[in-house]
C-alpha cells in the first residue's frame, strides 16, 4: 500500500528509503522529489554542465534505489550517501575529461636539454679561446685563476694549494683577470656570435 505524497513531508529520509524498499512507490518519488535538486544543485557546480549534472544525478539516484533493499538505518543518511556518490561521479567524470582533453598529439614536446650544434660550437671556440688566453699567462696568474674562477675554490682554500698567503692569492687572481680581459677582448666580436 502506497503512503499519500502529501504525508511523505512528515517523514524523515531514512523512514522513506525503508518504504521504498518494501515497494512503497509513493516514498521513492518523494525522496526523489526532496533530494534530487540538491544533488542536481551540487553535480552542476562541479561539473559546469546543466545536463551532464542531470546524468550524474540520475545514475546516483538510480544507486540509491539498487541499495535502498540493504539500506541500514543509522549508518548514513540518505542525502549523505547521495552527495557521496553524486560527488564521486562528477570525479570520475572531471577525471575523464581531462584524459580525453589531452592527448599525445595535443602535448608539447619537452625541450631538448642538449643545446643545439650552433650553441656547442660557440661555447668550444669560446673555451678555445680562454685555453690560449689562459696560456699566455704567467704560469702562478693561471693557477690561481683557475683554481678561483673555473674549479671555483675559495681564496683561503686557493693559498693552501699554493702555499702563499691569501692576500698574494688576491693579487694573482686580480692581474690574471687584468691580463684575460686585455687578451680576450680583441676576440670578442668574434666569439660574442
Amino acid at each position: 500500500m502506497d503512503m499519500a505524497l502529501d504525508q511523505s513531508d512528515q517523514l524523515d529520509d531514512d523512514a522513506l528509503i525503508v518504504l521504498f524498499a518494501n515497494g512503497d512507490s509513493a516514498a521513492a518519488e518523494a525522496l526523489t522529489l526532496r533530494l534530487s535538486p540538491l544533488a542536481l544543485s551540487f553535480a552542476r557546480r562541479m561539473l559546469g554542465d546543466l545536463a551532464e549534472a542531470e546524468d550524474v544525478v540520475q545514475e546516483a539516484m538510480l544507486r540509491l534505489w539498487r541499495i535502498a533493499p540493504d539500506w541500514r538505518t543509522g549508518e548514513a543518511k540518505p542525502a549523505t550517501w547521495l552527495y557521496r556518490v553524486v560527488n564521486n561521479l562528477c570525479i570520475d567524470r572531471i577525471r575523464k575529461r581531462n584524459r580525453v582533453n589531452v592527448g599525445l598529439d595535443d602535448m608539447a614536446e619537452p625541450p631538448d636539454p642538449t643545446p643545439s650544434v650552433e650553441i656547442q660550437m660557440i661555447r668550444s671556440d669560446r673555451m678555445a679561446a680562454l685555453d690560449v688566453a689562459l696560456a699566455s699567462l704567467p704560469d702562478r696568474q693561471r693557477q690561481a685563476v683557475v683554481l678561483r674562477h673555473i674549479e671555483e675554490l675559495s681564496n683561503p682554500e686557493i693559498a693552501q694549494v699554493m702555499n702563499i698567503s691569501v692576500e698574494a692569492v688576491e693579487s694573482l687572481t686580480a692581474r690574471g683577470k687584468r691580463t684575460l680581459a686585455k687578451v680576450l677582448t680583441s676576440q670578442k666580436e668574434e666569439l660574442s656570435s
